[in-house]
């Protein structure tokens, strides 16, 4: 199971709050070009490509930023593949960096170093990207926080790819964990050929439409621009904080005298509701009765540790709070899509995503991968990267 927080290898960006040869590019993208391997070290080639119909080439900015897993600095990648160390001296655009490679403007292709971290595509503006002192004193990125209004490219549409590239291969996703803006589709070749991310026709649109209905997901929309997670919508006010609360107490309700059995790589786990706290036998620490907020973030009360005992079970435990299956469903986790999201109080922003994707898997929060419905995909060969802006 991946807890994809773990999976994105430390990178610790700071926010506003083997190679197996070239592939071929699809017709119509754009490929960034290839340093040697002796360079950059994995040098796995990377390819763009805009099937947006909203925004032409000179109009998309791509930006690679992350942590250098040579180093373990954070660091921005240029055109030709190669990373370069953040400094505070980047800061030279009005206050930020411009680590912006336009899309029409790239050569003939690109790679990737050994690193974790974000691409992002904006279009039709630049991103707000700062480089600040981290609590060492060491250069560290800020990024942006496209749930933020006052965040300077909040009228940017833009959206990100997330990685990890190391030596054991090439590990990657599309999210809507935080916000989503901008519909991408994701390739990765190698071992296997695999995609993800994927709208399907007039997805945006039915996304965008879907939410702006209910009254109580709807202050989640902003305009055309973006959609944002409920719970930074609950941190500004737009969302009710105690929304998840009476799905809480009927699962409180029934757990006090049934056993709710989850199973993970390491075995099952029964528990008992007992008071605030929910208890597990086999060594797993307590779940607190979690909050609103906890169960949006999987956090808090549901935090996962990589510890693999007390974070799968609390993983799972979140995923199935999201999903509205746990009040109903005592052997956890289920993997049957249909039965998730039904009940009235449901995560109904992630419901959403999964509803419109060719592969009804979606990263609408984050322990969406939990019996695998995250849009997330890995290969240990890889032999390239396909990003595509697909049509709005």
């Amino acid at each position: 199971m991946i807890d994809r927080r773990l999976f994105l290898g430390g990178a610790s960006l700071a926010a506003a709050t083997p190679l197996l040869g070239a592939i071929a590019a699809p017709e119509g993208s754009r490929l960034l070009r290839p340093a040697s391997a002796t360079t950059n070290l994995g040098a796995l080639p990377v390819s763009v490509t805009n099937d947006s119909g909203r925004y032409g080439d000179d109009e998309v900015l791509v930006y690679i930023v992350g942590t250098d897993l040579t180093t373990g600095r954070h660091c921005r990648v240029d055109a030709d593949g190669t990373p370069h160390p953040v400094s505070l001296d980047d800061n030279t655009d009005d206050g930020y960096t411009d680590y912006s490679i336009p899309l029409g403007a790239l050569p003939d292709d690109m790679t990737l170093p050994y690193m974790s971290g974000r691409i992002y595509l904006a279009l039709g503006g630049k991103l707000g990207i700062r480089i600040v002192e981290d609590g060492d004193g060491n250069p560290a990125l800020q990024l942006p926080a496209g749930w933020v209004e006052d965040d300077d490219a909040f009228d940017v549409l833009h959206d990100t790819v997330e990685f990890t590239h190391n030596e054991d291969g090439m590990f990657c996703n599309t999210s809507m964990v935080d916000q989503f803006s901008v519909p991408i589709g994701i390739r990765l070749t190698g071992d296997a050929d695999q995609s993800t991310g994927f709208l399907l026709p007039g997805g945006r649109d039915a996304i965008f439409e879907t939410l702006s209905a209910d009254p109580v997901f709807s202050p989640l929309v902003f305009d055309d621009h973006r959609v944002i997670a409920p719970g930074h919508a609950l941190d500004v006010g737009l969302f009710p904080n105690d929304y998840f609360d009476p799905y809480v107490d009927r699962v409180w309700s029934r757990y006090t005298d049934t056993d709710l059995r989850v199973t993970t790589n390491a075995g099952t786990f029964t528990g008992r509701v007992q008071g605030d706290e929910l208890l597990f036998d086999g060594g797993v620490a307590p779940i607190p009765r979690p909050t609103t907020r906890d169960v949006f973030f999987c956090d808090g009360a549901l935090a996962a540790p990589n510890d693999g005992i007390t974070g799968p079970v609390a993983a799972i435990v979140g995923a199935a709070l999201n999903r509205s299956t746990l009040a109903d469903i005592a052997e956890q986790p289920t993997d049957d899509p249909a039965g998730f999201y039904l009940d009235e109080i449901a995560n109904h922003y992630a419901a959403v995503f999964h509803e419109h994707t060719e592969d009804g898997k979606a990263y609408g929060f984050a322990f969406d991968d939990v019996a695998d419905f995250a849009s997330y995909v890995q290969d240990h060969a890889p032999a390239g990267l396909e990003i595509t802006l697909t049509p709005f």
